[in-house]
């Protein structure tokens, strides 16, 4: 029996020239038989070699399969009479390759198993696709790891690359493509934002000085683009346009996004220096007259990034000086005090107006004005609960800083009675435990 080439034309089923029959039979009992040619077997697979060195021609081999991969048995016969060349060509999809993979490598079949992870290194994957191969394929060992190269981790290098060009598109440095800039746009900062999310690799890419600084330049070039277009609304002849609207908001989404990346970066404390300088020139548009009854979507939304911003400052995750504290808290309180009731009013008047402070905004709002204000010096505390004060009573409702009041009022004669006793003016050295009042 000539074994040391397959040049002659057999064919799978062929009776007149088979010299052997593989038994296929699944755990069902369902048997077929295939008329197969000892050379084939021989040449094509270590397994078969192995068990037809001592077998009589004529013989009968059985394979017991389950019924999941009985099929992937059968095409694995099917190519063992292909041509070298036409094997690759033969695979039409994910699932069939992975099952006839795995009995290619049981049968140690060496050329099929070679080109079916060829393929399926090649072809795109489905999700579920993919999840079968991820359970699959670590099983088959290292022979079978090429296919999993475009899920492999990549070093730090890369991907600080990656994202340190997603942050450059996600912000608009440097050139963009017109035609898909927005949604590409977008799409960036989905995907930094999916980036940040905790695994082991975020904290040194967000910890690496080239990262922030790219993030610092996004942020500056956010902020630019937003007060240009702000300011350009003061000379918009229809504000009632959804255009002009829809230019606005878009750049305000911009702010809001970076807004919200920032705190995983460590970088709260930028976005919160830059807002604090925009305020005014912020407040300047929102409450022009020419805006009185337009842009509640802008006006709400600006409220919403500056209770982010107070409660950053309030609760000591953003450390600024008092003077850049008091001065956050001047610009935005009465700002504040005064949409409250009329963006009431406008839900009174209109059912189906959107624009509203809900109960959680307002309550986070509250609570870190209060923060706020507790935190300042006693001089700066005073003035601004004067003048929270000197407001209507209607107004004085929202923000309720009562609480500030009343600590204030405490911490002030405990502050004249330490100082009567010494407590301060130097003497704190010479106090004593009954003197001081905490």
């Amino acid at each position: 029996m000539d074994i040391t080439g397959v040049a002659k034309p057999y064919k799978l089923g062929d009776q007149n020239t088979s010299d052997i029959i593989v038994h296929l039979r699944n755990v069902e009992g369902r048997p077929e038989l295939f008329y197969s040619h000892t050379t084939i077997l021989i040449n094509k697979s270590k397994l078969f070699a192995d068990q037809l060195s001592c077998r009589n021609p004529g013989s009968c081999i059985e394979i017991n399969c389950s019924k999941s991969n009985y099929d992937y048995h059968v095409n694995l016969l099917r190519l063992l009479y292909l041509p070298s060349d036409s094997l690759l060509d033969s695979l039409d999809s994910v699932k069939s390759a992975l099952g006839t993979l795995q009995v290619a490598v049981n049968f140690d079949c060496e050329e099929i198993t070679k080109v079916c992870i060829q393929y399926l290194e090649a072809v795109p994957w489905k999700d579920k696709e993919e999840e079968e191969i991820l359970i699959v394929v670590p099983k088959l060992g290292p022979i079978a790891m090429p296919i999993m190269a475009r899920i492999q981790p990549v070093d730090l290098r890369a991907t600080k690359n990656v994202f340190v060009s997603a942050v450059r598109f996600a912000t608009s440095i440097g050139e963009t493509c017109p035609m898909f800039s927005d949604d590409l746009k977008i799409s960036a900062q989905e995907q930094v934002e999916y980036m940040l999310a905790e695994d082991g690799d975020t904290p040194l890419v967000t910890a690496d000085a080239e990262v922030k600084s790219v993030v610092k330049m996004g942020l500056s070039q956010i902020c630019t683009s937003f007060e240009k277009e702000l300011s350009s609304l003061l000379s918009e002849t229809d504000l009632t346009s959804e255009t002009a609207e829809d230019k606005i908001m878009q750049n305000f989404s911009d702010i809001e996004w970076i807004c919200n990346i920032l705190p995983k970066m460590d970088l709260m404390k930028e976005f919160v220096s830059s807002w604090v300088e925009m305020s005014g020139k912020i407040l300047g548009v929102v409450e022009d007259t020419k805006l009185d009854s337009f842009m509640w979507g802008l006006k709400i939304r600006v409220i919403e990034v500056t209770g982010k911003v107070l409660e950053a400052v309030g609760y000591g995750n953003v450390i600024l000086p008092a003077p850049c504290r008091v001065k956050l808290l001047k610009t935005w309180l009465p700002y504040i005090r005064k949409m409250k009731p009329l963006l009431e009013a406008k839900s009174i008047e209109e059912a189906d107006f959107p624009h509203k402070m809900d109960e959680d905004l307002c309550e986070n709002i509250e609570g870190a004005m209060v923060q706020l204000v507790l935190a300042l010096p006693s001089n700066d505390q005073a003035d601004i609960l004067a003048d929270w004060m000197k407001n209507n009573d209607e107004q004085v409702k929202y923000p309720d800083l009562s609480e500030a009041f009343e600590v204030w009022c405490y911490r002030t004669k405990s502050a004249k009675r330490r100082l009567l006793d010494g407590g301060l003016d130097g003497g704190v050295g010479n106090a004593t435990p009954t003197t001081m009042i905490l």
